[in-house]
């Protein structure tokens, strides 16, 4: 499968109801919390420009534009997507500081420095080029400006393999890397890390939430989950074997901070 076909895929599942039923309104672990730290790290003020990069239904982005005043574009390789995050914009009255675009964050379509900063949540570890969407994420920052990222963090020798192929790589864990790769990846485009942390329980959580909310849907959705994709047999397997890799110290979540370094 060429990357195209990895992105539509992706795509394609990050759009669906089924995802919406099990993740809620926030698709990435530790919500809107985890979501509000990172953005109080960026130093965001008033009428700054923010990217938001593969920005789903609008979650992320419509919080930076009502609670810290952003000016913010978000960019989504689902064009369902984008018209539910539009549609969500103009029912919060937010559509005149959030916007939302259909497009590809490794061929980012703004130009050069055209953002004080960008955020990227749980979507860099899904990206077949990462080197690339790093280099997309510096060109289009102004000199000094600052990526907040937070994403599954992975020791990809040591994944079991229940967690490995395109599903899992869906679900944001089979292409991930571990942080110090992403700074690594982050650094060759030019976008040097101030600072990093680990939050790991929230993966837990998630997996907890997930595994939860399966249960109940089973009872009462059962039909519909497997429509969408959803392996009922398998689910328990590959939640057990994700719980037991945060455990161990092979999965896990993390929140960075990169600044975009003069040229």
């Amino acid at each position: 499968m060429d990357s195209d076909q990895v992105k539509s895929c992706c795509a394609a599942a990050y759009s669906s109801d089924v995802v919406a039923l099990l993740l809620g309104d926030s698709y990435h672990p530790g919500g809107t919390a985890l979501t509000r730290r990172l953005a109080d790290g960026l130093g965001l003020t008033p009428g700054a420009r923010v990217l938001d990069v593969a920005s789903g239904r609008g979650t992320t982005a419509l919080l930076l534009a009502d609670a810290y005043g952003a000016r913010v574009d978000g960019i989504d390789y689902a064009p369902a997507n984008t018209a539910l995050a539009q549609g969500a914009a103009q029912a919060a009255g937010l559509a005149d500081r959030a916007r939302f675009t259909t497009g590809d964050a490794e061929r980012l379509p703004y130009p050069d420095g055209a953002f004080d900063a960008a955020v990227c949540e749980c979507a860099l570890c899904t990206f077949p080029d990462k080197a690339r969407a790093a280099a997309e994420f510096a060109r289009v920052l102004v000199p000094g400006g600052r990526l907040g990222i937070t994403d599954v963090t992975v020791e990809s020798a040591r994944l079991p393999a229940e967690l490995t192929g395109l599903g899992a790589r869906i679900a944001c864990i089979a292409d991930a890397r571990p942080l110090q790769d992403y700074a690594e990846i982050l650094a060759a485009a030019g976008l040097r890390t101030v600072h990093t942390e680990r939050h790991d329980q929230a993966m837990l959580r998630m997996i907890d939430q997930i595994e939860a909310r399966l249960n109940l849907l089973r009872m009462t959705a059962a039909a519909r989950l497997t429509a969408g994709g959803v392996d009922l047999d398998a689910a328990p397997g590959v939640l057990a074997a994700a719980r037991a890799a945060v455990g161990d110290g092979v999965l896990g979540y993390a929140l960075l901070i990169a600044e975009r370094t003069p040229q």
